[in-house]
């Protein structure tokens, strides 16, 4: 069986992201209690269910300390198991929610919206520990749909890479293992033919392989990831993110993740460009 445990704030999109595993043929339940979870999966192990989604968040508050007591069971079975813990900055919680008027689950204590999410901040921390995290605020529903499928997609079996460019005007990804700045570099944005592309253009790329300040940078990259990986693999880890970061998120970050890729293809790689989707779609 392969099971999926999808946690989160509320507002980052864990609807979206259980809709997405139910079309794509995983039977789903949504908001089921920590200490159901061992019981459930085995009853429906029983009626040989191969694709399995559950949700747990705060609407189960009184039982999610329990949390990762049920995980440690689970993890004796002998399931394909994956924590995903859906995240977003606070602004853009606060933002979605004004947009929806939705109410947030916490709001019956009496309390803010930012104060809510704070609280779900703390409450969540346990599970938010135990799982690949994935930062939804810049993200559209369209690309999140694309991130899950990559993500269920993958080996479990092996250490995933992913490796991500983002803008530093649009915030630090909040799911980042690692982050590399490389507002340094020579900017191709200055080129006023260059401006409107982006780094997977093959004129943008002839500029940066140019410049020896752009090879070192990446060379001293990739050294780090080639001394480390072995041992990130060895204590068991299922994903690992790098995030290279550049102004706005076009060129030199998204030059420097291809090549990233490129160097890593015999591991599994999964590769994402935070800033190069579409805005009017977001979650």
């Amino acid at each position: 069986m392969q099971l999926i445990l999808i946690s989160g704030l509320s507002g980052s999109g864990k609807s979206v992201a259980l809709k997405i595993l139910e079309d794509s043929g995983f039977y789903c339940v949504d908001n089921l209690p920590s200490t159901l979870l061992p019981q459930l999966v085995e009853n429906i192990n029983a009626y040989n269910y191969q694709r399995v989604a559950i949700s747990v968040d705060t609407r189960s508050a009184p039982m999610l300390s329990l949390f990762p007591t049920a995980v440690h069971q689970l993890r004796k079975l002998n399931i394909d198991l994956r924590l995903l813990f859906l995240e977003a900055k606070t602004e853009t919680l606060i933002k979605r929610f004004s947009e929806t008027r939705r109410r947030h689950p916490l709001s019956e204590e009496g309390l803010t919206v930012p104060e809510c999410i704070e609280k779900e901040r703390e409450m969540l921390a346990s599970i938010h520990e135990l799982s690949q995290r994935i930062d939804t605020s810049e993200l559209t529903a369209n690309q999140l749909r694309g991130w899950i499928r990559q993500l269920v997609q993958a080996d479990n079996s092996r250490l995933t890479l992913i490796v991500q460019s983002f803008g530093f005007k649009h915030g630090i990804p909040l799911d980042a293992d690692f982050v590399f700045d490389v507002r340094c570099l020579p900017n191709p944005y200055y080129d006023p033919d260059l401006r409107p592309l982006t780094g997977l253009d093959e004129p943008v790329a002839r500029y940066l392989a140019a410049e020896p300040q752009v090879e070192l940078m990446f060379e001293d990259i990739r050294s780090m990831l080639v001394r480390w990986l072995p041992e990130f693999s060895r204590d068991n880890r299922s994903y690992l993110t790098v995030a290279i970061g550049c102004t706005g998120g076009q060129h030199r970050s998204v030059y420097l993740i291809e090549r990233l890729a490129a160097a890593f293809a015999d591991e599994q790689v999964l590769i994402r460009h935070r800033q190069l989707l579409c805005r009017s779609d977001i979650i």
